[in-house]
């Protein structure tokens, strides 16, 4: 097998060149071209030759030819139908690699995972476009996509969002709806000029490993999920505030305040002052109240 070689720029830049490639603003395109920080994505997914992988966002395979030298198998799922013929030169060398050309919010992961993994639990490595990081992520979790763990390149603020607990101005309804499916880790931080062309922002690498078990249980989590939104909507005002004016939500403000009270909180309150458990415990109180 060859050795990776696209971590270099030179390569990067003569690739690029061969078939005239045009960076797309629309898909948030901007490839690696370091070394060090591939090493450490690959360090950081603790990938072995037993491991699947799913990659989302292959670009012209830089980071999928470090994956298929440490996984067993790879899938790497592109939407950029010009990068399809790139990926087919870059990735020759590669027996075990699968391009799949499409959009990955519309993939069938759940199929992919039966097909190559027998159902098992995959690994997810990428650098996600920035605009879409939250759709991605959310949407492996919620779909029950048997993941074990996700590695991606993300906004440097997102990945701390993702990360902080309550209290903090970045804490919101992503940190908690992260918390609730996985362990979050940031193992790097990441400058603009590690990427071609460089992006206005700097970049971090996070680590999301799932929970065997999620760390809270609730009587619903649909309507867990749907008071943390609320809550977060409106950040200034007050958590029943937030909540009577939600039209995610059927409750009155006699209701809410009755709920709010049930959980020994008080009545001013804000929804970032509260930690995962306390809103699973209020999402209880509503459905106790309401039966």
């Amino acid at each position: 097998m060859t050795t990776p070689y696209l971590g270099n720029p030179k390569y990067t830049i003569e690739v690029l060149q061969k078939y005239g490639f045009v960076f797309q603003k629309r898909f948030g395109q901007n490839f690696l071209i370091d070394t060090h920080v591939l090493d450490r994505i690959i360090s950081a997914s603790e990938i072995t030759k037993d491991d699947f992988v799913l990659e989302i966002g292959p670009g012209i395979g830089t980071m999928t030819q470090y994956l298929a030298e440490a996984a067993r198998e790879v899938t790497a799922v592109e939407i950029d139908d010009a990068l399809i013929p790139i990926l087919k030169d870059t990735l020759k060398e590669w027996d075990n690699v699968t391009v799949l050309h499409g959009d990955i919010l519309k993939t069938d992961i759940c199929k992919i995972a039966e097909e190559k993994n027998q159902g098992r639990p995959i690994k997810v490595v990428a650098n996600l476009p920035y605009y879409i990081t939250t759709p991605i992520i959310m949407g492996l979790f919620e779909s029950h996509v048997p993941v074990s763990s996700i590695t991606v390149m993300v906004q440097k603020e997102v990945a701390d969002r993702m990360q902080t607990g309550p209290g903090s101005k970045e804490y919101g309804a992503l940190s908690l709806a992260v918390q609730y499916y996985a362990e979050p880790k940031i193992v790097a931080n990441v400058p603009p000029n590690c990427f071609m062309p460089r992006p206005k922002v700097g970049s971090a690498v996070i680590c999301l490993t799932r929970h065997q078990n999620p760390p809270v249980t609730t009587l619903d989590e649909k309507l867990m999920f749907r008071l943390i939104r609320a809550s977060f909507n409106q950040r200034r005002k007050t958590l029943s505030n937030s909540l009577k004016n939600s039209q995610e939500l059927p409750y009155s403000r006699e209701e809410v305040e009755a709920a709010i009270i049930e959980c020994g909180l008080p009545l001013n309150i804000r929804g970032e002052a509260l930690t995962l458990e306390q809103f699973a415990r209020l999402s209880d109180c509503f459905v106790k109240l309401n039966k």
